[in-house]
């Protein structure tokens, strides 16, 4: 019964494919993977120093994003993300543009324009409360 759900769930909706990962916003990439991986048993699966690093605790991503990623560039209107005030769910898509086309349709909020970097693209919507979400489509997938 599990799997038959799971797969009409993956089959309803063309775009969200799982949760990527949870991004951190962190001032030193570096000193960030040091604590995750010594304190608390998370293992080191990508890092492009000094900008960014990926960080797992079993099916669980940390997406650790510095100043300098492609994920941490200031809002339009320039607000700065901050370690603390701007982490998020992200959720891994296919097709970032179609999806964005169709969210926009619906009238969902967008905090930001697309951005892209060596690991692909992102942009952020906000939940009815104002909370962010990410969607982010990697760039193998393109």
């Amino acid at each position: 019964m599990v799997e038959a759900t799971k797969s009409r769930d993956v089959a309803r909706h063309a775009f969200v494919r799982n949760v990527h990962g949870i991004r951190y916003q962190v001032k030193e990439v570096a000193r960030a993977v040091a604590f995750y991986t010594e304190h608390l048993g998370f293992t080191l699966k990508h890092q492009h120093l000094p900008e960014f690093a990926t960080i797992a605790l079993g099916d669980t991503a940390i997406l650790l994003s510095g100043p300098g990623a492609s994920g941490s560039r200031p809002m339009p209107g320039g607000a700065a993300q901050e370690p603390g005030g701007w982490n998020r769910v992200v959720l891994k898509v296919a097709d970032l543009p179609a999806f964005i086309a169709e969210l926009k349709k619906a009238g969902v909020s967008f905090r930001n324009e697309m951005e892209s970097g060596p690991a692909g693209r992102q942009i952020q919507i906000a939940d009815p409360d104002g909370n962010p979400i990410e969607l982010f489509e990697p760039a193998t997938n393109r």
